[in-house]
């Protein structure tokens, strides 16, 4: 009976793990008559949680986008930008006045891109100390977190199981140590009363104590202590604080707020209208100051209404084409940034019951029913036990 009582400790317990992360989507008869993982089933909710916790107590966008120098910036991408301005240029030359776009001087017309592209370094360093300086006019850092773990619950599954792999493997264990011992009480029973009914009421009760107990160890108690002066104890959770973080550092670094990430959210996101309207308005400025005193020339050449029409176009073909030239200087801002060691080192500053926050409500969102579903897995190998007996 003891050994029986370890399997269902542990079974309950794996059974439990896996309910938790798998399947991803829901497979049944919906709505009720199936299954989906308590967190792919609650992805909203969690990535949310998690998102909250990212924002408010982790990672501060105007502290970390502060980092960012706008000339190196610059300088990265200065290659790629200047290619760009070259075929802007000559993009909207040839559309409005191709003829007087091939009339002039192979030389004539090198001095112009030159001259463009001399200052369009200067407008990007113009344009993201603005961003730096309000990060949240242009990017939603809390969206763009929740999007990208209710899109892919794969990747909100490997948040919590990645950085939880040992308090899984506490969990399962702790299924044999805790069985067994109820199991000597259930032998002890057994023996005394010799009742049928013992068998599938303490399968039962060994599938909900210890599912229970082994939740609770987890997380309590919060600061190491002392049980009847015989051992100490502390929260699994709680114990691997500086792994947990440096963990959960790489993840969110590696996989969520990423350069590919930002840019998608920027370029795309609910404020990317903002973005393109500040880059619109920066190349048109500088259209207006390089025209300078030969602009009138210009108007009477090619009329006023032709040539703000080439200034728009112009200005909404830079706001499509310069924000991807940005990828080009990911390695520096990745390094500038600092997600991760940022991440580490706050979450090392947690208090307990925040840094517990990090993974209890993976763990508390649907808990009853994975306590449940141990307890009524620990009643029918009970039961079962009940038949080979009979038998």
């Amino acid at each position: 009976m003891p050994f029986v009582a370890a399997l269902i400790g542990y079974v309950t317990k794996r059974v439990a793990i896996e309910m938790m992360f798998r399947p991803l989507e829901f497979i049944g008869i919906p709505p009720f008559l199936g299954w989906q993982g308590v967190l792919p089933a609650n992805a909203e909710r969690m990535a949310a949680t998690a998102t909250e916790m990212l924002t408010s107590n982790l990672v501060d966008p105007k502290e970390i986008f502060a980092r960012l120098d706008p000339e190196q910036i610059a300088k990265e991408i200065e290659e790629p930008l200047l290619e760009v301005v070259e075929d802007v240029t000559r993009e909207v030359m040839e559309q409005y006045q191709p003829r007087l776009w091939e009339a002039l001087p192979a030389g004539a017309r090198q001095l112009l891109l030159n001259r463009v592209a001399a200052e369009s370094p200067k407008v990007i360093a113009k344009i993201m100390r603005e961003i730096s300086h309000d990060i949240d006019q242009v990017l939603d850092l809390k969206h763009m977190v929740v999007t990208n773990l209710v899109r892919d619950k794969a990747l909100l599954n490997r948040l919590i199981r990645d950085i939880s792999r040992p308090e899984m493997r506490f969990i399962a264990r702790s299924g044999l140590v805790f069985g067994f011992a109820l199991g000597i009480v259930q032998l002890a029973v057994w023996a005394l009363t010799n009742s049928p009914i013992v068998l599938p009421l303490f399968g039962l009760g060994i599938g909900w104590f210890t599912d229970w107990l082994a939740l609770k160890m987890i997380f309590l108690p919060r600061e190491p202590r002392e049980f009847f002066g015989l051992y100490t104890w502390q929260g699994v959770f709680q114990k691997r604080r500086d792994e947990v973080a440096a963990d959960y550092g790489d993840m969110i670094a590696r996989e969520i707020i990423t350069i590919p990430n930002i840019m998608e959210e920027v370029l795309r996101g609910p404020k990317s209208d903002r973005l393109f309207d500040m880059i619109t308005r920066e190349v048109k400025r500088t259209i207006d100051a390089q025209a300078g005193l030969v602009k009138p020339l210009v108007v009477v050449a090619v009329g006023s209404h032709t040539f703000q029409e080439m200034k728009a176009a112009a200005a909404a073909k830079a706001a499509e084409r310069v924000p991807d030239t940005i990828r080009f200087a990911e390695d520096y801002a990745v390094n500038a940034l600092d997600v991760r060691n940022t991440i580490v080192d706050r979450m090392r500053r947690l208090s307990p019951v925040e840094f517990e926050g990090l993974l209890r409500p993976a763990f508390r969102q649907d808990e009853w029913k994975l306590i449940a579903v141990g307890a009524v897995i620990g009643g029918l190998v009970g039961e079962l036990q009940v038949l080979l007996l009979l038998h």
